[in-house]
């Protein structure tokens, strides 16, 4: 199993994702193509459905969208509290889709990006039971990762907080206070 690289923000346009006229897409998730999700897993298994369920968030209707989200924290934060393998690759599009103001269901998204950051069930176990340490696949690695990803993008705080959105500005606080921001 390969780790999904997280250095790329979700933003980044390659140069084969302009149009004729040269114009950059203003079309969220562009970088998508970048994860090698078949190779790297969520709680499922294989994480190749995570960019189908990203496109729900974005583009889903409100219903659709929230349903779409609450598989993808199934898939890469489950119960609340245990990020897998693919989290750290799909932070950064969280990140995006909370920015974007025509996504339904930003608040829910921060909300799990907190979910992220809080995590440490992995390396709460491994206190308890070193032995994890040693496998081939560390849990306890890609939490550190997953929450690394969510702190690197936490640029976005103070614009998210002074939205008109009680919601979301009340989610982004509480992300806030879990980052020490």
């Amino acid at each position: 199993m390969r780790t999904a690289p997280t250095h790329l923000p979700s933003t980044e346009r390659a140069d084969d994702c302009l149009p004729p006229t040269g114009v950059a897409k203003a079309t969220p998730l562009m970088a998508l193509d970048r994860v090698p999700w078949r190779d790297i897993q969520d709680s499922t298994g294989c994480a190749a459905a995570i960019p189908l369920l990203l496109g729900s968030v974005a583009w889903g209707d409100p219903k659709t969208a929230r349903s779409a989200l609450a598989d993808l924290r199934a898939r890469i934060c489950q119960y609340g509290f245990v990020v897998e393998q693919a989290t750290a690759a799909t932070v950064p599009f969280l990140w995006e889709l909370a920015q974007s103001p025509h996504v339904t269901c930003r608040a829910e998204i921060i909300q799990l990006l907190k979910s992220i950051a809080d995590a440490r069930q992995w390396e709460s176990t491994a206190a308890v039971y070193p032995k994890l340490l040693n496998h081939r696949e560390n849990p306890v690695v890609w939490e550190r990762e997953a929450r690394q990803a969510v702190r690197d993008r936490r640029g976005a705080l103070r614009r998210l907080m002074a939205e008109d959105d009680a919601e979301i500005a009340r989610a982004t606080t509480e992300l806030a206070r879990t980052l020490g921001d």
